[in-house]
């Protein structure tokens, strides 16, 4: 398991707090209806005590009718059914682990397969050398903003990119890209011209003159496939001699994102594809099926509107998410991310001595928003997904608890024992929220600083922590 360790309090105490944060705050999944009924055909097949060929043959009936319905390529679905069938009826059950175990196995593998087996990164050139990246993709797809999320990804590791604003078709889109380069804190390149072309022409020599390593185009969009367009993205790709021709696709369009990614990689020759807009409701037939139509991989995902919410695309963690395994790897990164070893220490010495206040929860608070959006983060904590009730779930609740603590007093926050009947009158009415809320985030502040006390003396406990995330 990935960070974690005894000895490093960023996966034990922090994480563990991550967790309670997200367990009390969380919503929608992503693939949350394929995921929902795959995990229900798997709790079926583990609640019998024998596996007969009859289970497992109406189980991979269900399994298809799930993928089906979730708008994967028909040829993909066969594929998987068979295989799946194939593995199955002929399976081997080692020793220490059950038919049903065996066969989720299966199913995990199958769906590795599909979604790509393994991570395919960006094949960029050294830094002083230039890369050219071309984003295509029609309108309505994310393209810009996607542009730019890969643009911030890039710089968070290490890179000097660019943005090109190439798309002098849609209104405000070179626009819309400097505004975004000014939040992600990139250098954005534009230029009052109608030609593509020479617009990338410039920019390429802006990026040799001062040394950009990396050249992020966003080409033109229209709203349907076009021979004008092609012949466009064509004549740009010639110039440009890009390492990476990426489809940005919209992930709710489903089967027809596979369409789109096909026409794209006939015409122009893709290197591979992002997903955008995966944190929305979309049935999951296009992650599900691109792999394999278009033998390109998906190479990173739109998690959330927010400029940092890119993530890589790992094939086996979204098998694992799908399967309701959870991802704790990917969860553990995002905290590292969030928090330095150092602070992490400091948070670790005041929940031992008992003096972790209202101003470090509030830090915590806005560390989980900077790991990225709250909803996408839900699934990533095995055996949570599924078993959440939906008539809990309040995305407002973690904005009220933080009204609440902003309306306290420097005192009352380092102190939450003096917060009487008068006081929490006065912060109900300065956060616009109930007397009933201030208590609930009282007694709750209680319970988590008696937890986490816990935990950081208790290494026994940390210890079974680590264990039972290695399991997962």
């Amino acid at each position: 398991m990935l960070g974690i360790t005894a000895t490093n309090p960023i996966s034990v105490d922090n994480f563990k707090f991550y967790l309670y944060i997200i367990e009390g705050h969380s919503g929608a999944l992503m693939l949350e209806r394929l995921s929902g009924k795959l995990i229900s055909i798997i709790k079926q097949i583990s609640g019998k005590a024998l596996i007969s060929d009859k289970n497992i043959e109406s189980a991979i009936d269900e399994i298809k009718l799930a993928l089906l319905e979730a708008d994967v390529n028909l040829r993909v679905v066969r594929r998987f059914v068979n295989r799946t069938a194939e593995d199955a009826m002929g399976m081997k059950v080692a020793r220490d682990v059950t038919p049903s175990q065996q066969f989720v196995k299966i199913v995990y593998d199958r769906l590795v397969e599909i979604l790509g087996e393994k991570r395919s990164a960006l094949d960029l050139k050294g830094p002083d050398t230039q890369s050219v990246i071309l984003c295509m993709g029609l309108q309505g797809s994310g393209k810009t903003t996607t542009a730019a999320k890969l643009g911030a990804f890039l710089a968070r590791e290490g890179r000097k990119p660019i943005l090109v604003a190439a798309d002098p078709v849609r209104p405000a889109a070179a626009e819309q890209l400097a505004v975004l380069g000014k939040q992600a804190g990139i250098d954005v390149f534009r230029l009052e011209e109608k030609s593509p072309a020479k617009i990338v022409k410039k920019a390429l020599e802006k990026a040799g003159r001062e040394q950009f390593d990396t050249v992020i185009v966003d080409t033109t969009g229209r709203m349907h496939v076009d021979d004008a367009m092609m012949k466009e993205l064509e004549e740009l790709k010639r110039l440009a001699r890009p390492v990476e021709s990426l489809l940005i696709a919209d992930a709710m369009t489903g089967q027809q994102a596979v369409d789109i990614a096909k026409s794209f990689d006939e015409r122009i020759g893709l290197t591979g594809v992002i997903l955008s807009k995966f944190d929305s409701d979309a049935r999951g037939g296009a992650a599900l099926s691109i792999r394999s139509i278009t033998g390109r991989p998906i190479k990173y995902v739109g998690t959330g509107e927010k400029i940092e919410d890119l993530e890589p695309f790992y094939p086996e963690r979204m098998a694992s998410r799908i399967l309701g395994r959870g991802d704790i790897v990917s969860l553990v990164e995002k905290a590292e991310a969030a928090i330095e070893a150092e602070e992490a220490e400091q948070i670790r010495e005041k929940m031992e001595s008992n003096t972790f206040d209202f101003d470090d929860y509030l830090d915590q608070f806005r560390r989980v928003k900077k790991m990225g959006s709250v909803r996408s983060l839900i699934e990533m904590i095995p055996g949570l997904q599924g078993n959440v009730d939906e008539d809990k779930i309040n995305l407002e609740d973690m904005k009220k608890e933080e009204s609440i603590i902003l309306s306290m007093t420097r005192k009352e926050r380092k102190n939450p024992l003096i917060i009487g009947p008068g006081r929490r009158k006065r912060i109900a009415r300065g956060s616009g929220t109930a007397v009933f809320d201030v208590n609930k985030l009282l007694k709750k502040f209680e319970k988590t600083k008696i937890m986490m006390k816990k935990m950081a003396r208790n290494k026994d406990y940390q210890q079974r922590l680590i264990g039972n995330l290695d399991r997962h």
